[in-house]
């Protein structure tokens, strides 16, 4: 079988047409029309720089969101790390006698509220428990039977505070849960 190439030179208008060999350059079969053949292969070369350029910007924006991200919640775990401290803070000044150790326990209290204000100009609030139980935000650790009075579902006791970190949890609320009998 013959392969022919066509070469057309420009500004001389002459087409010359020379035998070439199976290994040289595409291979076009006779009933094909090289235009063709070579004008669908510019629209999948087309079709692939699209969706390069595409995947390009899909890969800055991921990488812009990761910076983002990164920045964000940065802090994360040392906020994580800082929550013993309000925790025994806390403990500490339910503890103290206030009449017994007066500037102590107001020692305490302002250090606590130093502590709770500077976590939360980085982001970490408390959350609020409420009535009921919220999964989202509250882990249950025990039920009880519900008291009269009280609805099943509904918070009993707190008995660790949870944190939220700009829009995760840091830390769940862990309570105590009403349960119907």
């Amino acid at each position: 079988m013959n392969h022919w190439i066509i070469e057309c030179r420009i500004g001389r208008g002459d087409v010359t047409e020379e035998p070439i060999e199976e290994s040289e350059s595409e291979v076009f079969e006779e009933d094909e029309d090289p235009i063709e053949t070579l004008e669908a292969r510019v629209g999948e070369l087309e079709k692939e720089l699209q969706y390069s350029a595409a995947e390009m910007v899909n890969v800055r924006q991921r990488a812009a969101r990761d910076r983002s991200d990164a920045i964000r919640y940065g802090g994360m775990s040392l906020a994580l790390k800082m929550l013993p401290l309000l925790d025994s803070l806390e403990k500490a000044l339910e503890a103290v006698d206030d009449e017994e150790f007066g500037s102590l326990s107001e020692g305490v209290r302002l250090t606590l509220e130093g502590a709770r204000a500077a976590m939360e100009t980085e982001g970490v609030i408390k959350i609020e428990v409420g009535t009921d139980f919220d999964p989202t935000t509250m882990e249950a650790i025990a039920t009880v039977p519900v008291a009269e009075g009280s609805d099943p579902g509904s918070v009993i006791e707190i008995v660790e505070v949870g944190y939220m970190y700009h829009d995760r949890i840091l830390r769940a609320a862990r309570v105590i849960v009403a349960e119907d009998q």
